[in-house]
């Protein structure tokens, strides 16, 4: 894919420059490096780290607000996967959407990056998320104790009845909360309240250096499929690695003793098959090498074997 070959080629320039840079502190490790990354590819290069010139800045390629957003990006990142922690929710199991407040306009360049990073389907930048929190109310007996007297449980109960979100909406709008305690509309400024912000259900947020990140942790049918695809892959991945297959060989996939897996892998065959290589699915037991897996709190086996 043309993302991985582009995260390739910077890694190989990084690695080459910085090998080259270091040279002359560290001198075994770079030439290794450099012999490794440089020669065994361009026959044309020269023979040793040591025999390079040295690199040069290349200004043209600084571009600071570029690092300045990325490091929004990062900050987003970091605070979603801690959502995702929080939640108990992993990596590989899409999530449907996320809210991102940040200081900086973030266009959707940058925003597909953070949903590729988080596995979220939808991402949207906002500037306000009042609207995913809520709040309760409790009266200040410093202030509205003398004020209210014996009916301050009256107030206790009104105060815990209201809409969190309208009533805070109201507060911010007028400087006050009016209530109706027996018939009688009582104004209700901010320091005679006790004021508690909480998460809606469903949601999970977290803040930092200006930026806030809130997950949508509501998982749908087909987001919790899509959860058994990436794990099944992930799976699929490592038993090619633990089996010693290359990169590019082909394979065919056995699925045993889950059913629920089984279709779920009989549905998606073609992605899982484009991203293991795998040019056949059998749905029984078999494979030059199998193993016994959990996927996502469902026991499985899987065998493969090089085509």
């Amino acid at each position: 894919e043309q993302d991985k070959i582009n995260a390739y080629m910077t890694l190989y320039t990084a690695l080459v420059t910085i090998a080259k840079a270091a040279a002359p502190m560290i001198p075994f490790m770079t030439e290794d490096i450099y012999r490794n990354l440089v020669c065994s590819l361009d026959a044309s290069a020269p023979e040793s780290v040591h025999l390079c010139d040295f690199p040069e800045v290349q200004k043209e390629h600084i571009d600071k607000k570029l690092e300045a957003d990325m490091e929004v990006v990062l900050e987003a990142v970091v605070l979603g996967r801690a959502c995702r922690n929080t939640a108990n929710i992993k990596n590989r199991q899409p999530i449907g959407k996320m809210f991102v407040k940040a200081d900086a306009a973030l266009s959707q360049f940058y925003l597909d990056i953070i949903k590729d990073e988080l596995n979220v389907k939808e991402a949207e930048l906002t500037e306000d998320v009042s609207a995913l929190t809520t709040y309760s109310f409790k009266p200040q007996l410093k202030t509205l104790g003398r004020r209210f007297g014996k009916n301050i449980n009256a107030v206790r109960e009104i105060l815990a009845g209201l809409d969190g979100q309208a009533a805070m909406a109201e507060l911010k709008e007028k400087g006050t909360l009016t209530i109706q305690v027996e018939g009688v509309d009582e104004a209700l400024a901010e320091e005679d309240l006790l004021i508690e912000a909480a998460q809606m259900e469903g949601y999970v947020s977290d803040s930092d250096h200006g930026v806030t990140v809130v997950l949508d942790t509501n998982l749908t049918e087909e987001l919790i499929e899509e959860g058994f695809v990436y794990e099944v892959i992930s799976k699929i991945q490592t038993m090619r690695k633990d089996s010693g297959f290359e990169v590019m060989d082909h394979i065919k996939v056995y699925i045993s003793g889950n059913d629920r897996i089984a279709a779920v892998v009989e549905k998606n065959e073609k992605s899982i098959g484009e991203k293991v290589l795998a040019d056949a699915f059998a749905y029984t037991a078999g494979g030059t090498h199998t193993k016994d897996w959990n996927v996502n709190g469902e026991n499985v086996t899987i065998g493969v074997e090089k085509l």
